[in-house]
């Protein structure tokens, strides 16, 4: 029975990049005996176009019909494209928001990884960097600070903002157990981001960290104030395995990870519901400058593709060749133009795809 994938092309150079993740994917089954059918759906820009909308409620019904959405990058330039003289709740980026909020995506999921080949991108030193580090940064995505109440008033002529930081134990707990189910995919170990020294709704996250974690006895659990992890991230980013943290911190902390990495082009993510269910897609924007000029790099989606057979499929070994093959072809010496170095290969989207299809 084939797996059932929802496909969001996108806008700029989304369309191309998806292409050859789903040639990826479709190497990947072929060698290990299972099927994908594809449902091809529009979001953003594309969907303006045609419906007048960046989301409709079909293409929400049939993201949920489907066990996990691979998706493109969504939007175009804001100082040209016509998308963004439309009212905010209609531009492009609205249905990114609304897909999230409508598939209840809690848990968003930013891999750190720094390629033994790319290390020369990395603005860290060569004895910080080491042996390289492999993290993955669990933000809660639908709670806190971003969602709470907020107010902006004049109290006796003078300008008072507040934003509310809330957080109940539920939201907590369902985010922990996600964290503690993908640290047992990886190296067994959570570290607990909070500010628990200073703030109430960190003490309640840390204090449900810790009973969720009394249900895993073979992952490890730290914890580790924000501002120390921000600092630990620059001064030995490979003791980290999963970082959990809630919103506002991911935020911030998946960002200063990324950077470590030397290349965005590179990045996947997931964000996941309470059941396997989960959204893939790369962490760079649409690029519209380079949209069908064949050189955007794939690899960020064809990453999130692994991603999604790993945590929505249970497809472990698949997922482990896609990931093994890009490394491979690293190691060999292609590159597209955002990577590229002296001594390597130039070639295009499609080839990458090509590339490391063939090395599934």
């Amino acid at each position: 029975m084939a797996h059932k994938i929802a496909v969001i092309p996108g806008d700029g150079i989304g369309p191309e990049i998806v292409a050859e993740a789903c040639k990826v994917l479709d190497a990947a089954a072929a060698k290990f005996g299972f099927e994908l059918e594809y449902t091809k759906l529009l979001m953003g820009g594309a969907s303006i176009d045609v419906n007048g909308v960046p989301l409709t409620d079909e293409t929400i019904a049939q993201a949920k019909a489907s066990e996990a959405v691979l998706m493109g990058s969504i939007g175009g330039d804001a100082n040209t494209s016509s998308w963004y003289k439309l009212e905010p709740q209609l531009r492009p980026e609205a249905g990114l928001l609304k897909i999230r909020k409508a598939l209840n995506l809690f848990a968003n999921l930013r891999p750190a990884y720094l390629y033994e080949e790319l290390k020369a991108a990395c603005p860290l030193r060569d004895e910080i960097i080491g042996e390289g580090f492999d993290m993955m940064i669990m933000r809660e995505l639908t709670g806190g600070l971003y969602f709470g109440a907020r107010e902006t008033s004049i109290e006796n002529g003078i300008r008072k903002a507040v934003d509310t930081l809330v957080y109940n134990e539920e939201e907590i707990r369902r985010i922990a157990v996600k964290g503690f189910e993908i640290a047992r995919k990886r190296r067994g170990k959570v570290c607990s981001v909070d500010k628990a020294n200073v703030l109430d709704s960190s003490r309640l996250w840390r204090a449900v960290v810790e009973e969720v974690a009394k249900d895993y006895p073979d992952v490890e659990l730290s914890h580790m104030l924000v501002d120390n992890c921000a600092m630990q991230l620059v001064r030995d980013p490979a003791q980290f395995d999963v970082i959990l943290t809630e919103n506002m911190f991911g935020d911030i902390l998946s960002d200063e990870a990324s950077m470590v990495t030397g290349s965005i082009g590179m990045l996947s993510s997931a964000s996941l519901n309470e059941t396997k269910f989960g959204l893939y897609e790369p962490s760079h924007g649409s690029a519209p400058d380079i949209a069908e000029k064949g050189i955007a790099n794939p690899i960020a989606t064809i990453l999130s593709a692994a991603m999604m057979l790993r945590y929505s499929l249970d497809l472990d070994e698949a997922a482990n060749a896609i990931e093994a093959a890009v490394r491979q072809v690293l190691k060999e010496g292609y590159r597209t133009g955002d990577i590229m170095s002296e001594g390597c290969t130039r070639v295009g989207t499609v080839q990458m795809g090509d590339l490391i299809a063939a090395r599934v």
